[in-house]
């Protein structure tokens, strides 16, 4: 089975989409992880008078954890599947908290204009055809000196890791995704991780968009060699128009 692409893959988060939070319930720390990806952002006063970017919200979990960290920022949430965003305009949200169907390579064509203060993207970099030109795209989007957080499965590069998320893979996820109808997607997925960045080449990949103080943080347990926060500062052009671009170690490591 090839990678599922576009059209195609938000066909199969569509379907996937009404079992998608059961399964992910049952992924140990996968909403602890996302919370704990949006927290390394620093955003300051509860992200009061900021714009911040969802990019790739899925049925919301991301923005759930974006809005726990930032209560009072403006917070914009996109994906590329009907079904998922159905799934998360479903739940109860505040005002501040607006759902926007795109393609993350469309996000002026949906009418999602910067600048936004920070972004997170979550699960998505592998999904798209060319992830560096949604790198670029969300570096002309942040404000300067803006913040990126990019929440990815992205191996260590041990053999370990590699072993344990085949492990998983087979023994839970696959039979799980067979058992909703949902097959094709979680193939994607175990294939999609494999043939991805290791954790330091996504560093990489962001650092040749263009951003700076990019820095991978693991997660803990037993996922800490699996899935990564990648954080980065879009250039700074002026002396402050976004909150400081490096969040300090100890809080950025939360």
């Amino acid at each position: 089975m090839s990678l599922l692409r576009d059209d195609t893959l938000s066909a199969a988060f569509d379907l996937a989409a009404r079992h998608y939070d059961r399964l992910t319930a049952a992924n140990p720390g996968y909403r602890a992880h996302l919370r704990r990806s949006a927290r390394r952002l620093g955003l300051p006063d509860g992200g009061a008078g900021l714009r911040l970017l969802d990019l790739g919200c899925g049925t919301g979990a991301s923005t759930s954890a974006l809005l726990r960290a930032a209560p009072r920022a403006e917070i914009v949430a996109v994906d590329a599947s009907r079904g998922m965003l159905d799934q998360a305009r479903s739940k109860p949200w505040p005002s501040n908290v607006r759902f926007v169907h795109a393609p993350a390579e469309g996000l002026a064509e949906a009418g999602v204009h910067g600048p936004f203060d920070a972004v997170l993207a979550a699960y998505l970099l592998r999904n798209v055809r060319d992830p560096d030109a949604v790198l670029a795209a969300l570096r002309a989007i942040l404000a300067p000196g803006g913040r990126l957080a990019v929440h990815e499965y992205t191996l260590s590069g041990r053999l370990l890791d590699r072993a344990v998320w085949s492990a998983v893979c087979h023994g839970i996820v696959l039979p799980a995704g067979r058992a909703t109808g949902d097959g094709d997607l979680y193939r994607h997925l175990l294939r999609s991780v494999v043939e991805f960045d290791t954790a330091d080449q996504c560093a990489q990949r962001v650092r040749r968009a263009g951003f700076s103080h990019v820095r991978v943080l693991p997660m803990p347990g037993w996922q800490a060699g699996i899935v990564h926060t990648v954080l980065a500062a879009a250039p700074r052009a002026t002396a402050h128009t976004a909150p400081n671009a490096a969040p300090a170690d100890a809080e950025a490591a939360r």
